[in-house]
C-alpha cells in the first residue's frame, strides 16, 4: 500500500475535522476514498439505480421527435 504526504492550510484542516467528526472515518480513508471516487471510471451504483425513476420523463425517442429533419450531408 502506498504512502502519500500532502500540506493544507489551516482552514481545510479544520473543515476536513469537521467531516470526520460526522463519518467516524480516519483522515487516510476518507481521503483515499475521495480519491477513488474522483478517478472512477463509471456510475455510482446510487446513480445507476436512477435510471428509469423518473415516469413522466419522455424516453429519447419522444425528445428527438420535436427536432427538425437533419440536413444532407456533405460526401468526403
Amino acid at each position: 500500500m502506498g504512502q502519500v504526504t500532502i500540506y493544507i492550510d489551516e482552514q481545510t484542516e479544520l473543515n476536513l475535522a469537521s467531516i470526520l467528526q460526522n463519518t467516524k472515518k480516519s483522515k487516510s480513508k476518507w481521503i483515499s476514498d475521495l480519491i477513488n471516487e474522483k478517478v472512477r471510471n463509471e456510475f455510482p451504483d446510487n446513480v445507476k439505480r436512477l435510471a428509469g425513476s423518473w415516469k413522466d420523463l419522455p424516453n429519447a425517442e419522444e425528445l428527438r421527435k420535436s427536432l427538425s429533419k437533419d440536413i444532407e450531408r456533405e460526401q468526403l
